[in-house]
């Protein structure tokens, strides 16, 4: 049986391009409109905890942080928030939602690589017509076979993609950033998974490596996948 992996699928947010980043700088520009209501680290704490609450609600991404923040406004002021830090709190989302695309290393010439001699899809969760504007910007989007914006990433969403874009979890590996999303399920699906560390990982994204799983590898960026690939391929007749 061959066993070569012929599907390659990449996350996007921090694998091919910055965006936790962008997070953190509006997170801190929050605390500083609400500093004469709560310290930093409570306004952390109660932001995070509307953030997981409203997953099920908004989703993932920039539309739902930004009413996370709305909401934990008003909480922290005892709905006393005053007109103007809600409008600032609109305008820092407004201005996440327009800035521009900025790649991270090798990430192109790892897309391109690939792309020569296998299927290469994009893999994103998020808000549709940001993860599209991002795609768009960031001038990969030719590269790829197919593009699949998910609500979430479980392991019945990989199994359905690479058997739908490729010959099944069996022959896919999944490379992105996010141990919980793009390494744990894919390798649960029963194809490979690639963790490339960000630096920066939200922490309702975090989780523990699976060390030791024989699918499981980490590379320090992405400049080190298409070695990786041939090297997986070359033991497998």
């Amino acid at each position: 049986m061959d066993r070569r992996i012929t599907t390659i699928a990449f996350d996007a947010d921090d694998t091919l391009w910055q965006n936790e980043t962008f997070y953190r700088l509006t997170q801190e520009r929050f605390t500083g409109l609400l500093a004469q209501h709560a310290s930093s680290d409570h306004l952390h704490e109660r932001l995070l905890a509307a953030e997981r609450r409203n997953l099920g609600h908004y989703g993932f991404g920039i539309k739902g942080f930004m009413l996370s923040m709305i909401e934990t406004a008003i909480e922290v002021t005892e709905e006393r928030v005053p007109a103007n830090v809600i409008r600032e709190i609109i305008a820092a989302g407004q201005e996440m939602l327009a800035h521009p695309i900025e790649l991270l290393p090798h990430a192109r010439e790892a897309v391109e690589a690939l792309a020569a001699d296998h299927r290469v899809i994009l893999v994103t969760k998020g808000d549709l017509l940001d993860q599209e504007r991002k795609l768009a910007q960031s001038g990969l989007g030719e590269l790829f076979d197919a593009v699949e914006i998910v609500s979430d990433k479980t392991t019945l969403v990989y199994e359905r993609i690479f058997r739908r874009h490729g010959d099944g979890p069996e022959r896919a590996l999944m490379v992105g950033n996010s141990l919980k999303s793009d390494v744990i399920p894919p390798i649960a699906a029963g194809g490979f998974g690639v963790h490339v560390p960000h630096g920066l990982t939200w922490a309702l994204e975090h989780a523990d490596p699976p060390d030791g799983h024989p699918r499981f590898f980490t590379l320090p960026d992405l400049g080190g996948l298409p070695a990786l690939v041939d090297r997986l391929n070359g033991n497998f007749p």
